[in-house]
Order: structure tokens, then sequence, then C-alpha cells
């Protein structure tokens, strides 16, 4: 059991890029997924439930960089972390973009 959070990880973005047709849909499903996670982390560190604390530290990884550094080191991570980086400055742009164009339809 000690790959279960890059297993989680994998599938959530296995199922991304199956459900994904366009570049724009990859990127809000990586980012999602990472918004999801840290969400989880949230309510693992501050909701007291033992049973759900215990399930959550188990299964679900912290945050997309916690993988990234947990199962690699030197190089590689500076890469990995690199494109992290970027795909989120790209989600942010489009975040952006679609928030702008909101606020001139109304």
């Amino acid at each position: 059991m000690k790959y279960v959070d890059l297993i989680v990880l994998i599938g959530f973005i296995v199922f991304v890029i199956i459900y994904s047709k366009k570049f724009q849909t990859y990127i809000f499903g990586f980012a999602v997924t990472d918004i999801f996670f840290r969400v989880l982390d949230f309510l693992k560190n501050n909701i007291p439930i033992t049973g759900l604390k215990g399930e959550l530290s188990k299964y679900v990884p912290e945050s997309i960089p916690s993988v990234i550094y947990n199962y690699t080191d030197g190089t590689i991570s500076y890469l990995l972390m690199w494109t992290y980086i970027v795909i989120m400055i790209i989600f942010l742009y489009y975040v952006t973009k679609i928030f702008i164009k909101r606020r001139r339809i109304s």
C-alpha cells in the first residue's frame, strides 16, 4: 500500500485524459484534481473524526506537488515542478479569460 497516493493521482489523470477532448479541458482537469486533493487535505487536518482522518491519510495525497516530491528528487522533481507551475499558469490564464469574458456580458 506504499504507492496508493501515486495510484490515485494517476487514476485521476487517466480519467481526465479519457474524458477530455480539448487542451483546455486537460488543464482544467489537472487543476481541479489538485484543488480536490487540497480540499480533502484541509478536511483531514481540520475535522476531528479519526476514521475519516485515517482513511484520507492512507488513500488521498495532500496535493500534486507532494506526490512529485515524495517519489522523485533532484532534476526530475525540478522539471516536474516547473511543468506543474506552467500548467497552473495556463489554468490561471483560462480562468481569468473566462472571468473577463463573463464580466463584459453582464
